[in-house]
């Protein structure tokens, strides 16, 4: 089995989490925060979910789809909060 087929049900979750890093630099740059602080937070965080991956994804394939449903959810919800927060409405 190749590595795309054993991981294929994490696909989804790999790029929905390239966005939910997205929107959290965007609430990062609307809030003001330093450019060097926020590149150091988002590679700390990136390090982390590799880490986090490559060992727990072991432990984790049987619960796939519940990962990839609220990674989803948390994303949708930074999203909208996001959205709120520019307008200013939050």
């Amino acid at each position: 089995m190749s590595i795309i087929e054993e991981y294929k049900d994490f696909w989804a979750l790999i790029i929905l989490g390239n966005i939910e890093n997205l929107v959290l630099g965007c609430q990062g740059a609307v809030k003001g925060v330093d450019p060097v602080t926020l590149i150091i937070l988002s590679l700390i965080a990136v390090v982390a979910w590799l880490i986090i991956g490559t060992y727990g994804t072991k432990v984790a394939i049987k619960y796939a789809r519940v990962i990839e449903f609220l990674g989803g959810l948390i994303i949708f919800v930074l999203g909208i909060q996001s959205m709120l927060e520019a307008a200013g409405l939050l």
